[in-house]
């Protein structure tokens, strides 16, 4: 038999050489274009459960005939209300493609839920969506925890593990802060109802700081009464803030989403709603030490300024004034008799210069030079003239060193000048 051109050509067109790449890619187009593979729920048994350090969920779905893997990026693992355990049966949510680097289909599950508890996931949803419109998670709305609790507010079971684990926690933290127990069913039928009556009492008579509001781990079914629409309402109400510490890390609750803050387990709800000793202890060592430095330098300040006051004082006391006046009386005292010296010797050269001026005129130093006084012996009148004596009158002759008498014995003689040169 003879082929045609046309006929070869479509022969080789549809046994062409894939490469591995190609054929993968072609097969995840290809589920990936089936709507009714791309919103799939699916049941089976959890197997090789892995989380790794990235947060993503790594498990296979499991039935008596065939097996399926499953990846739950972190983010979608997060939403989660519980995670699974390893043998648990599930029912996953998601879509089905290939992952291309180890060629094989898988779910890339996006929702889970215990088999069997559809129901109960589903009334969960719808609440939280109802609530959640109606603003009651609004993070806004969220108050902030008292930093130094005095008042402590448990509502739990007075028979449950947890109460021992918070007082516990307390015990070790923070003993200084008063625990009211609040006792109500955790569990059951009755719980919601004593919930909100606990929460209620608390709020009306003890008047606490912080509640918590707290309960061991369980299933969907146990943890219940903690999606109750009155609980939630009843923490939204409540004038203390509420902290919920219900089930395990994964399990989520609408009660977690209505309280103050939500803790992953009991134990931490009591970390988080008290401060450590220890580091109070710390910060009061500290605070201790940055007082006495305080105070260290308040009192070396108080000490200058009380050194200042004192030397204000010193000057202005009446003892620094009378000091002052006492050494301005010794100057005063030294200029005076500076100022009495300097007259005194002025004194002393002025009457030197007139005792000198009046020993230039006192006859006696003529008279030292050779020069006499004649006086007439009988009336003591001064010889001026010749013209004053005749002889035989006696006269009295002063000389420099004493007097002695003499007698006129010659006529006048004028005394001849001899011609001015």
């Amino acid at each position: 038999m003879l082929l045609g051109v046309s006929q070869i050509s479509l022969w080789a067109e549809e046994a062409r050489l894939w490469a591995v790449a190609d054929l993968t890619r072609y097969l995840r187009e290809l589920l990936e274009s089936d709507y009714r593979l791309q919103d799939v729920w699916v049941a089976g048994e959890v197997s090789n459960l892995s989380r790794p350090a990235s947060g993503h969920l790594y498990f296979t779905l499991k039935d008596s005939e065939a097996s399926l893997r499953c990846v739950m990026w972190r983010s979608d693992a997060a939403r989660q209300i519980q995670l699974p355990s390893e043998g648990e049966a599930v029912e996953a949510h998601g879509r089905i493609s290939v992952y291309e680097a180890g060629g094989q289909y898988q779910l890339y599950a996006d929702s889970l839920r215990p088999a069997g508890e559809g129901a109960l996931f589903q009334e969960f949803v719808r609440r939280k969506k109802r609530l959640e419109a109606e603003g009651l998670f609004d993070p806004r709305r969220k108050r902030p925890l008292p930093e130094w609790p005095e008042h402590i507010g448990l509502v739990t079971s007075p028979s449950g593990a947890a109460l021992r684990d918070v007082l516990n926690v307390l015990r070790r933290r923070y003993p200084l802060a008063e625990v009211i127990l609040a006792p109500t069913p955790v569990q059951g039928a009755e719980a919601p109802e004593g919930i909100v009556r606990a929460l209620k009492d608390l709020n009306r008579h003890a008047r606490p700081d912080v509640i918590l509001l707290v309960r061991g781990g369980g299933s969907l079914e146990d943890l219940w009464a903690f999606n109750d629409e009155a609980v939630a309402r009843a923490i939204v109400a409540s004038t203390a803030p509420v902290v919920t510490g219900v089930g395990h890390e994964t399990d989520f609750t609408i009660a977690d989403f209505a309280a103050d803050l939500r803790a992953p387990t009991p134990s931490a709800a009591a970390e988080l709603a008290t401060p450590d000793r220890a580091e109070l202890a710390g910060q009061i060592g500290s605070a201790g030490r940055m007082l006495a430095a305080s105070l260290h330098r308040q009192i070396e300040r108080c000490r200058w300024d009380l050194g200042d006051l004192r030397a204000g004082l010193r000057v202005l006391s009446p003892s620094a004034r009378l000091a002052g006046g006492r050494q301005r009386i010794d100057e005063l005292g030294r200029r005076s008799a500076a100022a009495v010296r300097n007259a005194q010797a002025l004194r002393r050269a002025r009457l030197a210069g007139l005792g000198q001026a009046l020993r230039a005129v006192d006859p006696l130093a003529v008279l030292g030079r050779g020069f006499a006084v004649v006086r007439s012996a009988a009336d003591q009148r001064l010889i001026r003239s010749i013209h004053a004596v005749k002889a035989g009158d006696v006269l009295e002759v002063r000389v420099s060193d004493g007097s002695f008498s003499a007698e006129a014995l010659a006529d006048r003689q004028k005394t001849v000048r001899g011609p001015r040169h």
